[in-house]
Protein backbone atom coordinates (compact mmCIF):
# COMPACT_ATOMS: atom_id res chain seq x y z
CA UNK A 1 0.00 0.00 0.00
CA UNK A 2 1.35 3.53 -1.25
CA UNK A 3 2.24 5.54 1.76
CA UNK A 4 0.25 8.89 1.81
CA UNK A 5 1.83 12.18 0.84
CA UNK A 6 2.21 15.71 3.05
CA UNK A 7 0.32 18.95 2.45
CA UNK A 8 3.38 21.41 2.84
CA UNK A 9 2.58 24.78 3.39
CA UNK A 10 4.25 26.62 0.91
CA UNK A 11 5.56 30.38 2.15
CA UNK A 12 6.12 32.51 -1.04
CA UNK A 13 7.58 36.21 -1.47
CA UNK A 14 6.05 39.46 0.10
CA UNK A 15 6.85 41.10 -3.46
CA UNK A 16 3.77 39.65 -5.33
CA UNK A 17 2.40 43.11 -7.26
CA UNK A 18 5.44 44.99 -6.64
CA UNK A 19 7.97 46.35 -9.39
CA UNK A 20 10.75 45.61 -7.00
CA UNK A 21 11.66 42.11 -6.25
CA UNK A 22 13.96 40.92 -3.28
CA UNK A 23 16.44 37.63 -4.59
CA UNK A 24 14.77 34.67 -3.55
CA UNK A 25 17.46 33.55 -0.83
CA UNK A 26 16.94 36.10 0.75
CA UNK A 27 13.74 36.21 1.55
CA UNK A 28 13.31 32.30 1.47
CA UNK A 29 15.78 29.57 3.72
CA UNK A 30 17.31 27.73 1.57
CA UNK A 31 15.30 24.40 3.68
CA UNK A 32 12.64 26.12 2.35
CA UNK A 33 13.07 26.52 -1.29
CA UNK A 34 14.75 23.08 -1.43
CA UNK A 35 11.82 21.37 -0.45
CA UNK A 36 9.41 23.42 -2.90
CA UNK A 37 11.42 22.26 -5.51
CA UNK A 38 10.89 18.37 -4.52
CA UNK A 39 7.19 19.10 -5.09
CA UNK A 40 5.46 18.21 -8.21
CA UNK A 41 1.61 18.68 -7.16
CA UNK A 42 -0.06 22.31 -6.03
CA UNK A 43 -2.73 24.11 -4.83
CA UNK A 44 -2.96 27.61 -5.46
CA UNK A 45 -4.63 30.77 -5.52
CA UNK A 46 -3.80 31.39 -8.92
CA UNK A 47 -1.98 28.45 -11.76
CA UNK A 48 -0.20 31.94 -13.43
CA UNK A 49 1.51 33.59 -10.55
CA UNK A 50 1.95 30.02 -9.19
CA UNK A 51 4.47 29.22 -12.46
CA UNK A 52 5.94 32.19 -12.25
CA UNK A 53 7.59 31.63 -8.61
CA UNK A 54 8.18 27.74 -9.49
CA UNK A 55 10.29 29.66 -12.38
CA UNK A 56 11.59 31.77 -9.75
CA UNK A 57 12.62 28.66 -7.36
CA UNK A 58 14.03 26.75 -10.35
CA UNK A 59 16.68 29.62 -10.65
CA UNK A 60 17.89 28.50 -7.29
CA UNK A 61 16.97 25.02 -6.77
CA UNK A 62 16.19 22.83 -9.44
CA UNK A 63 12.73 21.72 -10.07
CA UNK A 64 11.93 18.00 -9.77
CA UNK A 65 9.68 18.18 -12.77
CA UNK A 66 9.80 20.61 -15.54
CA UNK A 67 7.47 23.49 -15.34
CA UNK A 68 5.23 22.30 -17.56
CA UNK A 69 4.58 18.67 -16.11
CA UNK A 70 4.07 20.47 -12.71
CA UNK A 71 0.34 19.62 -11.34
CA UNK A 72 -1.31 22.80 -10.56
CA UNK A 73 -4.82 23.37 -9.06
CA UNK A 74 -6.58 26.31 -8.20
CA UNK A 75 -8.84 26.84 -5.27
CA UNK A 76 -12.26 27.94 -6.46
CA UNK A 77 -13.14 31.53 -6.91
CA UNK A 78 -15.86 31.79 -4.36
CA UNK A 79 -13.01 30.85 -1.72
CA UNK A 80 -11.06 33.90 -2.88
CA UNK A 81 -13.92 35.74 -2.45
CA UNK A 82 -15.53 34.64 0.63
CA UNK A 83 -12.70 33.08 2.41
CA UNK A 84 -12.63 29.22 3.38
CA UNK A 85 -12.56 29.54 7.06
CA UNK A 86 -16.11 28.66 8.01
CA UNK A 87 -16.46 25.30 7.04
CA UNK A 88 -18.42 25.40 3.86
CA UNK A 89 -16.12 24.48 1.39
CA UNK A 90 -14.94 20.94 0.99
CA UNK A 91 -11.25 20.68 -0.10
CA UNK A 92 -10.73 16.83 0.38
CA UNK A 93 -11.16 16.35 -3.72
CA UNK A 94 -7.89 18.71 -4.16
CA UNK A 95 -5.85 16.56 -1.54
CA UNK A 96 -6.24 13.01 -3.87
CA UNK A 97 -2.91 13.07 -5.47
CA UNK A 98 -1.70 13.09 -1.88
CA UNK A 99 -3.76 10.04 -1.44
CA UNK A 100 -2.23 8.87 -4.18
CA UNK A 101 1.18 9.06 -2.41
CA UNK A 102 2.59 12.54 -3.79
CA UNK A 103 3.27 15.26 -1.88
CA UNK A 104 1.51 18.35 -2.09
CA UNK A 105 2.45 22.32 -1.79
CA UNK A 106 -0.21 24.67 -0.75
CA UNK A 107 1.03 27.98 -1.81
CA UNK A 108 -0.64 31.78 -1.95
CA UNK A 109 0.46 34.42 -4.21
CA UNK A 110 2.70 36.14 -1.14
CA UNK A 111 3.33 35.21 2.50
CA UNK A 112 2.22 32.22 4.33
CA UNK A 113 -1.12 30.43 2.96
CA UNK A 114 -3.60 30.19 4.82
CA UNK A 115 -2.85 33.31 7.07
CA UNK A 116 -4.80 36.31 5.84
CA UNK A 117 -5.25 34.58 2.58
CA UNK A 118 -7.28 31.41 1.13
CA UNK A 119 -5.18 27.85 2.48
CA UNK A 120 -7.62 26.67 5.83
CA UNK A 121 -9.96 24.80 4.09
CA UNK A 122 -7.32 22.92 2.45
CA UNK A 123 -5.13 22.46 5.84
CA UNK A 124 -8.26 21.14 7.58
CA UNK A 125 -9.30 19.22 4.54
CA UNK A 126 -5.33 17.17 5.46
CA UNK A 127 -6.38 16.83 9.06
CA UNK A 128 -9.64 15.44 7.97
CA UNK A 129 -7.66 12.80 5.41
CA UNK A 130 -5.03 11.77 8.03
CA UNK A 131 -2.29 13.30 6.09
CA UNK A 132 0.29 15.10 7.64
CA UNK A 133 0.73 18.87 7.76
CA UNK A 134 3.89 20.94 7.37
CA UNK A 135 4.49 24.60 7.36
CA UNK A 136 7.40 25.77 5.86
CA UNK A 137 9.43 28.97 7.28
CA UNK A 138 9.29 32.25 5.33
CA UNK A 139 7.94 35.79 5.98
CA UNK A 140 4.33 36.37 7.08
CA UNK A 141 4.34 40.07 7.19
CA UNK A 142 1.39 40.26 9.81
CA UNK A 143 3.90 39.15 12.27
CA UNK A 144 6.60 41.15 10.58
CA UNK A 145 4.09 44.31 10.94
CA UNK A 146 3.49 43.69 14.21
CA UNK A 147 6.97 43.27 15.46
CA UNK A 148 8.35 46.44 14.16
CA UNK A 149 5.33 48.60 15.30
CA UNK A 150 6.04 48.55 19.22
CA UNK A 151 2.22 47.81 19.85
CA UNK A 152 1.24 45.07 22.16
CA UNK A 153 2.58 41.84 20.86
CA UNK A 154 0.87 39.64 23.47
CA UNK A 155 -2.39 40.19 22.72
CA UNK A 156 -3.54 41.23 19.16
CA UNK A 157 -5.97 40.25 16.46
CA UNK A 158 -6.24 40.34 12.86
CA UNK A 159 -9.30 41.84 11.27
CA UNK A 160 -9.00 41.25 7.93
CA UNK A 161 -10.25 43.49 5.42
CA UNK A 162 -12.52 47.10 6.32
CA UNK A 163 -15.52 47.84 4.64
CA UNK A 164 -15.10 49.74 1.62
CA UNK A 165 -17.50 52.30 1.92
CA UNK A 166 -16.66 55.72 3.58
CA UNK A 167 -19.50 55.24 6.46
CA UNK A 168 -18.93 51.64 6.74
CA UNK A 169 -15.55 52.16 7.13
CA UNK A 170 -15.71 54.84 9.66
CA UNK A 171 -17.50 53.03 12.12
CA UNK A 172 -15.47 50.02 11.69
CA UNK A 173 -12.70 51.98 12.66
CA UNK A 174 -13.97 53.39 15.76
CA UNK A 175 -15.00 50.13 17.19
CA UNK A 176 -11.47 48.74 16.59
CA UNK A 177 -10.11 52.08 18.16
CA UNK A 178 -12.65 51.54 21.23
CA UNK A 179 -11.45 47.85 21.57
CA UNK A 180 -7.75 48.98 21.53
CA UNK A 181 -7.80 51.46 23.60
CA UNK A 182 -10.27 49.70 26.03
CA UNK A 183 -8.34 46.24 26.53
CA UNK A 184 -4.69 47.28 24.85
CA UNK A 185 -5.33 44.29 22.10
CA UNK A 186 -3.48 45.41 18.91
CA UNK A 187 -5.81 45.73 15.98
CA UNK A 188 -4.25 44.29 12.15
CA UNK A 189 -5.66 45.02 9.05
CA UNK A 190 -4.98 45.31 5.48
CA UNK A 191 -6.52 46.51 2.05
CA UNK A 192 -5.97 45.85 -1.33
CA UNK A 193 -2.81 48.25 -2.62
CA UNK A 194 -4.46 50.52 -4.48
CA UNK A 195 -7.13 51.37 -1.57
CA UNK A 196 -4.07 52.12 0.73
CA UNK A 197 -4.27 56.12 0.46
CA UNK A 198 -7.93 56.26 1.15
CA UNK A 199 -7.66 53.85 4.15
CA UNK A 200 -4.41 55.61 5.46
CA UNK A 201 -6.48 59.34 4.88
CA UNK A 202 -9.57 57.98 6.97
CA UNK A 203 -7.49 56.29 9.81
CA UNK A 204 -5.55 59.94 9.90
CA UNK A 205 -9.15 61.61 10.02
CA UNK A 206 -11.22 59.49 12.15
CA UNK A 207 -8.64 58.01 15.46
CA UNK A 208 -8.47 59.98 18.31
CA UNK A 209 -4.81 62.00 18.77
CA UNK A 210 -3.03 59.85 20.96
CA UNK A 211 -4.13 56.65 19.55
CA UNK A 212 -1.03 54.88 18.03
CA UNK A 213 -0.96 53.57 14.49
CA UNK A 214 1.38 51.61 12.41
CA UNK A 215 2.19 51.38 8.67
CA UNK A 216 4.22 48.22 7.33
CA UNK A 217 4.46 48.41 3.94
CA UNK A 218 6.88 46.78 1.21
CA UNK A 219 8.18 44.43 3.77
CA UNK A 220 11.53 42.83 3.01
CA UNK A 221 11.97 44.82 -0.02
CA UNK A 222 14.72 47.48 -0.07
CA UNK A 223 12.57 50.02 0.05
CA UNK A 224 10.26 49.05 3.45
CA UNK A 225 8.87 51.28 5.16
CA UNK A 226 7.40 50.86 8.57
CA UNK A 227 6.21 54.14 10.80
CA UNK A 228 4.45 53.96 14.33
CA UNK A 229 3.27 56.81 15.73
CA UNK A 230 0.45 58.87 17.40
CA UNK A 231 -2.30 60.14 15.16
CA UNK A 232 -1.43 63.85 15.97
CA UNK A 233 1.99 63.07 14.61
CA UNK A 234 0.86 61.30 11.58
CA UNK A 235 -1.51 64.06 10.45
CA UNK A 236 1.18 66.59 11.34
CA UNK A 237 3.69 64.92 8.99
CA UNK A 238 1.95 62.51 6.29
CA UNK A 239 3.51 59.06 5.46
CA UNK A 240 5.70 59.83 1.62
CA UNK A 241 6.45 57.09 -0.45
CA UNK A 242 4.45 54.48 -2.73
CA UNK A 243 1.46 54.24 -0.83
CA UNK A 244 0.41 51.44 -3.36
CA UNK A 245 3.06 48.95 -1.99
CA UNK A 246 1.54 46.22 -0.16
CA UNK A 247 1.11 47.40 3.39
CA UNK A 248 0.10 45.86 6.39
CA UNK A 249 -2.37 48.65 9.14
CA UNK A 250 -2.39 48.38 12.77
CA UNK A 251 -3.62 50.71 15.80
CA UNK A 252 -2.86 50.34 19.82
CA UNK A 253 -2.21 52.21 22.90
Amino acid sequence: MTAPGKLYLVPAPLDFGCDEQAPLEQALPRGTLEAAAGITHWICENAKSARAYLKRIDAVVPLAAPLQAQQIQELPREVHKKGDHAGQFDARPLLSAALEGYDVGLLSEAGMPAVADPGSSVARAAHELGLTVVPLTGPVSLLLALAASGLNGQNFAFVGYLPQDAEGRVQRIRELEALALRTGQTQLFIETPYRNAALLQSLTQTLQHHTRLAVARGLTLASCQVRSDTVRNWRAKPLQGDDRAPAVFAIGR
